[in-house]
């Protein structure tokens, strides 16, 4: 998975811009910042490049992934505008205009360097900078990396303004998971019908200390992997999310939640259905069924559609 072309040009030139060497040290220093829950100070310049280089493209991924859930239970048409909440550079919105190309966006984003990053993406984008204002009705409100950050109770809110689907993501830790489910539960409550990932709308089999995340493999670029100093040419961003709808669809009758283990001859499927969690063995002696499980990945439907 990778941004699309003209975005990752962009980035380039601003990386140029800012220098190898300061865009290395900001990359370090957000890293250490965000794991000791602390804000980093830098130039915007560096921080935005550092950002655009090293986050936007795993966000964009997971974004991209599960707004292709999205459009699955939904379709094309059924989205002609987008809310994203806390848009940050703006991968959230790139990855709803390639699923939903033909919907109005408008992105709600307080940091000024990034708000102007995100612009240099999406220029028709309309653009809304403070939080406390009304939230205006969309069709698809997005929240992507961004409620955890926020830190207040937003989920009602939020789906007050969602005419059609609401979308949270949050990194892909039992923290993360803990905010997904908690508003899971409070908006299921409240009327809210599921998309995904879940197959069904009961609660929750997954108890702590586990937690339920899936997989998006990004591909690195070169400056990516200079600036973190990696040998791969990729990196699996984990994630967590939710996305409900005011109308009920199709769910299917399992999710796949863990990476499929294959042997030879035996392919297993660690799954979450509506009676819970299992564990399915498809041997090579169901043709069918060993057929379907090798092209399926982690965080892929599992069985016919309900």
């Amino acid at each position: 998975m990778q941004l699309p072309q003209y975005v990752r040009r962009i980035i380039e030139e601003r990386a140029e811009e800012v220098g190898f060497a300061a865009l290395k040290s900001a990359a370090t220093a957000m890293s250490e910042a965000y794991r000791e829950r602390r804000v980093a100070r830098l130039a915007d310049a560096e921080r935005t490049a550092a950002y655009l280089v090293t986050r936007m493209p795993a966000t964009y991924a997971a974004a991209y992934a599960v707004l292709r859930e999205v459009h699955l239970r939904l379709g094309t048409k059924s989205v002609t505008s987008v809310l994203d909440i806390g848009a940050g550079t703006g991968a959230a919105s790139l990855a709803a205009r390639a699923w939903f190309p033909d919907a109005a966006i408008t992105m709600v984003e307080r940091d000024a360097s990034f708000a102007e990053a995100a612009h240099q993406f999406l220029p028709d984008a309309a653009r809304q900078a403070d939080l406390s204002r009304p939230l205006p009705p969309h069709d698809l409100v997005i929240a992507a990396y961004s409620l955890g950050e926020i830190r207040e109770p937003m989920a009602r809110r939020l789906w007050q303004s969602a005419r059609v689907a609401l979308v949270v993501i949050e990194p892909g830790t039992p923290q993360g998971f803990a905010l997904i489910r908690g508003i899971r539960t409070e908006l299921l409550e409240a009327g809210a019908h599921m998309a995904a990932p879940c197959p069904a709308e009961t609660p929750c089999p997954v108890v702590d200390p586990d937690w339920c995340h899936f997989a998006a493999r990004v591909e690195r670029s070169s400056i990516h992997r200079r600036v973190k100093d990696a040998e791969l040419g990729y990196e699996d961003e984990k994630y967590s999310y939710v996305a409900l709808v005011r109308n009920a669809v199709d769910l299917p009758m399992g999710r796949i939640i863990r990476r499929p283990l294959q042997r030879p001859g035996l392919i297993v499927l660690e799954t979450c259905t509506a009676s819970g969690l299992g564990t399915e063995r498809v041997t090579k002696r169901d043709r069918d069924a060993f057929r379907a499980a090798r092209h399926r990945i982690w965080g892929d439907d599992w069985g016919a559609l309900s």
